[in-house]
């Protein structure tokens, strides 16, 4: 009974802290008390400071509330999905795994142009020296996965089967999302009903993201898989499906064919993708789970 009272106290433990993690984050946002927009330079920077201290903050908490007899089987860096074996895989795989969800995109993509634009040298050199594009492809999905993936899924998965802590981490990234209403209402002058709306929905497709981004740290062991993930999706967007329907009538059966199998082909490749074997993966905490092995 005692045993028991313990188990259900750390995975309360656990959670209750997950929870601080993600209102911290979010907070360390707004500490600056600045009245510009998210996309004002200054505001880009200090948040890019608070999410770096963030960074730094997170380790500690988890090293405090994990269980000792974890840590003394493995490296807090390896918890933290912080490791060398593996990593050329786990950047290309799952990239690639990705990409091919989105197909379809690509596609819509290749038909405006923007291929082509890729193939200028300009392109990128602008693009690296611009604030927004930095934060959305490089800033936010290395600290958004380092503190939501790699310190919360430690400290779930040492009380939660995978199954379930791949579902729980999520609802905190979903959540934490939901401060971008405040932009929306103040600096866009979008109506509060419109903005809750929008807010909920994108709420909604980054608690799904979560998920697979969840999935994809605790398969391959590394941050570096949900990071590379995470820069592609911030990049490609949610797929606008209404614009297929200003296509040519073969262009839109071929995109609307490519959105289809791109989610079947990435749906059958998801497991072998993600095998652990792959990624030399052989983490503390599903080693001999079976859920893993599938």
């Amino acid at each position: 009974m005692e045993a028991a009272y313990r188990g259900v106290s750390s995975c309360i433990t656990s959670v209750l802290v997950c929870f601080f993690l993600s209102v911290f984050f979010v907070l360390s946002l707004y500490i600056w008390g600045t009245r510009e927009s998210r996309d004002h330079p200054d505001v880009i920077i200090r948040r890019f400071y608070s999410v770096f201290a963030m960074m730094c903050l997170s380790p500690p908490v988890v090293y405090v509330f994990m269980d000792k007899s974890i840590l003394q089987k493995t490296s807090l860096l390896h918890l933290l999905g912080l490791r060398f074996d593996g990593l050329i895989q786990a950047l290309f795989y799952p990239l690639v795994l990705t990409m091919i969800l989105f197909l379809g995109s690509l596609l819509m993509q290749g038909l405006t142009g923007l291929w082509r634009l890729y193939a200028e040298p300009m392109y990128w050199f602008w693009n690296l020296s611009d604030l927004a594009f930095l934060r959305s492809h490089v800033v936010a999905p290395i600290a958004e996965e380092f503190v939501f993936r790699g310190c919360m899924m430690p400290l779930l998965l040492q009380c939660f089967p995978i199954s379930r802590a791949i579902f729980i981490a999520p609802l905190f990234f979903g959540v934490a999302h939901l401060h971008h209403m405040v932009d929306r209402v103040r600096h866009e002058r979008i109506p509060f009903l419109n903005a809750f709306i929008i807010s909920i929905f994108q709420m909604s497709y980054t608690t799904v993201f979560g998920a697979y981004s969840a999935f994809l740290f605790v398969r391959t062991g590394h941050l570096a898989a949900p990071c590379i993930a995470h820069a592609f999706c911030n990049h490609i967007g949610f797929p606008d499906f209404s614009e297929v329907l200003s296509y040519k009538k073969s262009q839109r059966y071929l995109v609307s064919f490519l959105f289809v199998l791109g989610l079947l082909a990435w749906i059958w490749l998801l497991k072998p993708l993600t095998s652990p074997e792959l990624y030399h993966n052989h983490s503390v905490f599903w080693i001999d789970d079976a859920w893993m092995k599938m």
